[in-house]
């Protein structure tokens, strides 16, 4: 059966990648490469290769054509032709293959040198901005020598200033409380005599031979607090991810109580990844009016099943609350899977509605405009 050809409106689309990684700087060997291709600590060896999961067969299907190679290339040809062409230029291919009209770049993830927002901006021909990793925020200040008293002023601080700080615009701010605290956060707002005796709590128990890494429940909740107060936006981290997370306290469910609160502030909080709590996901964008979502991460690694992914998200989640992702990290070709196969899935599920009449031509097209570029823009106020 022929593949269907992308609606034009999707095929058009300049997406904005709302949440988005830098890329490795450098040549990767076999090992190296399918290191990338998961969210486990590298590949492993009981599990064979990486190249045979749904993300390994969908960059053989299709990153090779942009490297020049035929669909379904072996991986040997594929990492060969990579290394002919080296990583600059399949970064700038790989980018550009994916039609972008913007990249919002989450930088507090760097376990080893990666491209810049800039740098990322330059090869993809689209516009840059930055999203702060408020964890790495609270964790730079504590490594620079602060005492209890004023920590909270100094995170404050050097949010405001790297709001204000020129280069590439900060648009928003990420909380990963998953991984560290789980979501089940208190809805209060932590108070000032509440956020020193934790500050104190977690500066005495730091040591010079360990990494600082905040993981403290109040700590978390004022950090999300200081953002909003900045009316950033506020992304959480929700579902699937490595093995530091414990899937189930990353059930957008448990926000709940955090998302009432917050509501009033009509700043908004964006639930990442999702995957399997895609459909909870969905019910809290549906019901709480500050609240939006994206399917990123699982969709690369979901590779041909990325449509019934996307179908389920948009079963409850409103049109206008969901957002394009990539998640990419490391391989610049996570940036071209993330968007051909949300594009795939978009076309797919506009074309179903419209062979039953769910919806008109029109509409199709305004909800690939929403749901590919315009939702993202509004949600972090970028231009055009």
């Amino acid at each position: 059966m022929p593949m269907p050809e992308l609606l034009p409106a999707v095929a058009a689309l300049r997406l904005v990648d709302h949440h988005c990684h830098g890329v490795v700087p450098e040549d990767l060997s076999r090992a190296g490469f399918e290191a990338l291709l998961t969210e486990a600590e590298g590949a492993s060896p009981l599990g064979g290769s990486l190249f045979d999961t749904q993300a390994g067969l969908a960059v053989r299907r299709w990153c090779a054509p942009v490297l020049d190679l035929p669909r379904h290339a072996e991986p040997e040809e594929y990492l060969a032709r990579r290394a002919e062409l080296g990583h600059t230029e399949v970064t700038r291919r790989l980018l550009r293959a994916a039609g972008l009209g913007g990249l919002c770049v989450d930088t507090g993830y760097t376990p080893r040198p990666l491209l810049s927002p800039a740098e990322l901006a330059g090869a993809a021909g689209a516009p840059g901005y930055e999203i702060l990793r408020l964890e790495r925020v609270a964790e730079e200040v504590a490594g620079s020598g602060t005492s209890a008293a004023d920590f909270a002023g100094r995170v404050h601080e050097r949010l405001a200033a790297s709001v204000r700080a020129g280069g590439v615009r900060v648009v928003g701010a990420k909380s990963v409380a998953a991984y560290r605290a789980g979501l089940a956060l208190a809805p209060e707002r932590p108070g000032p005599r509440e956020v020193v005796a934790a500050a104190g709590r977690w500066l005495a128990a730091l040591r010079p031979d360990a990494p600082v890494r905040l993981a403290d429940e109040v700590l978390h909740r004022f950090l999300v607090y200081a953002a909003l107060d900045l009316g950033l936006p506020v992304q959480f981290h929700v579902g699937y991810g490595d093995s530091d997370v414990h899937l189930a306290r990353a059930n957008p469910v448990l926000l709940t109580d955090l998302l009432r609160a917050t509501a009033p502030a009509g700043v908004p909080i964006v639930l990442l990844h999702n995957y399997p709590y895609h459909r909870e996901a969905g019910y809290l964008a549906q019901v709480f009016p500050h609240v939006f979502a994206d399917v990123s991460l699982a969709m690369h690694n979901l590779g041909r099943r990325a449509g019934a992914l996307l179908a389920e998200a948009l079963e409850l989640t409103p049109f206008g609350k969901l957002l394009y992702a990539s998640d990419a990290c490391g391989l610049p070709e996570l940036y071209h899977l993330g968007a051909v196969l949300f594009r795939r899935a978009l076309s797919e599920l506009l074309r179903d509605g419209l062979d039953e009449d769910s919806w008109t031509e029109r509409d199709a097209v305004r909800i690939a405009a929403m749901v590919g570029a315009g939702n993202a823009s509004r949600v972090y106020r970028l231009p055009g």
